[in-house]
């Protein structure tokens, strides 16, 4: 009933997604019963869902379809509602330099969402739902007008190297052999968020405003991870790498293997539950011990990397048999568990 109920307060016309549909402007599209939605060259694509129902994070499905379909043109908006689907749909789409926009909690009727959402950090714009219109109009249009790789911000490698030297004593953290490009398209980014035209101009603003010092750091740290990401790398690191390395070992001893860049941990988690695995299959070497070290220099993410509490949403990546072994569910969440408990 969700079309019917939504037309009756807009002028655009609200329909139900047909398979293969071109999307066409001013049109609102819901998800049918029982589907996913996916995007490919502008057409919605309805998928069956393969996870199970309960389960299910049909919001995070599409978010991350339309990063990789529309790249950094993505607008994602997270409204009220309750538990953690969109979460890490955010991150991809951050990852892909499109924008975020998130209803202030304190104003929806279900925080949960939102919550989840701003949680992420890479969050462009919180406001309570009447104001984002006019902040996404506004948005729209100048990103219309602007080049993918404006002229004007490399024209100005000295207001680059003033951004870095003040990050750096602000931070404590050197950007300096990023790529440039990177740089660029991540200053550019903020400089839309706040709607400065010249490099120079946000430059000043960077100055005198500590909370953007702050917020282009994160900008500039956005670390979008899942468990198992690109699962081919991972079953060929287990088969090709992890295996050999253990079954070559004699008994006593120490594996030592380090995740640079770990953000939230999930990379690092998806080590250990391999080398478990591989671990299973040679009874006669049980005694190795194995020590994983996850560095970052994002302290946010570390910390929720320690925590090793991760949103429901993480059944979209890993296996039920994983699931049941090396986590615990705890309401909306999933919980590393301790090796004792494995």
């Amino acid at each position: 009933m969700l079309p019917e109920l939504l037309q009756r307060f807009t002028q655009m016309q609200v329909k139900e997604v047909q398979d293969r549909e071109a999307i066409e402007p001013n049109h609102i599209y819901v998800i049918p019963p029982n589907k996913d939605v996916s995007i490919l060259k502008g057409r919605l694509v309805l998928l069956d869902p393969t996870a199970p129902r309960g389960v299910r994070m049909p919001i995070d499905f599409f978010f991350r379809h339309l990063a990789d379909d529309q790249q950094e043109r993505t607008i994602g908006v997270i409204l009220s509602g309750s538990g953690t689907d969109g979460m890490l749909g955010v991150k991809a789409i951050k990852e892909k330099l499109g924008m975020v926009m998130v209803q202030d909690p304190l104003s929806a009727g279900f925080s949960g969402m939102p919550q989840s959402a701003l949680s992420t950090g890479p969050v462009d714009y919180d406001a309570p739902a009447e104001k984002l219109p006019k902040k996404l109009v506004a948005y729209v249009k100048r990103v219309g007008k602007v080049p993918l790789e404006p002229p004007s911000l490399k024209r100005e490698p000295l207001a680059l190297e003033k951004i870095l030297v003040i990050l750096r004593v602000r931070t404590g953290h050197d950007f300096s052999l990023y790529k440039r490009n990177m740089l660029y398209r991540r200053i550019e980014r903020r400089m839309e968020i706040h709607q400065i035209d010249s490099i120079n101009d946000y430059l000043l603003n960077l100055q005198k405003n500590e909370q953007e010092v702050t917020a282009l750091f994160k900008e500039l740290l956005i670390g979008v991870t899942n468990f198992f990401r690109d699962r081919e790398a991972w079953d060929a690191l287990k088969q090709a790498v992890l295996s050999p390395l253990l079954g070559n070992k004699e008994d006593g001893s120490t594996i030592r293997i380090w995740a640079p860049g770990c953000s939230t941990g999930e990379e690092a988690y998806s080590i250990a539950i391999i080398l478990k695995e591989c671990l299973d299959t040679l009874s006669q070497r049980s005694d190795i011990t194995i020590q994983i070290f996850g560095t970052d220099i994002d302290s946010d993410a570390i910390d929720v990397a320690r925590q090793g509490v991760y949103p429901a949403n993480i059944a979209l990546d890993v296996s039920a048999d994983r699931l049941s072994r090396f986590f615990i569910r705890d309401d909306d969440k999933y919980r590393i568990k301790k090796r004792s408990e494995t």
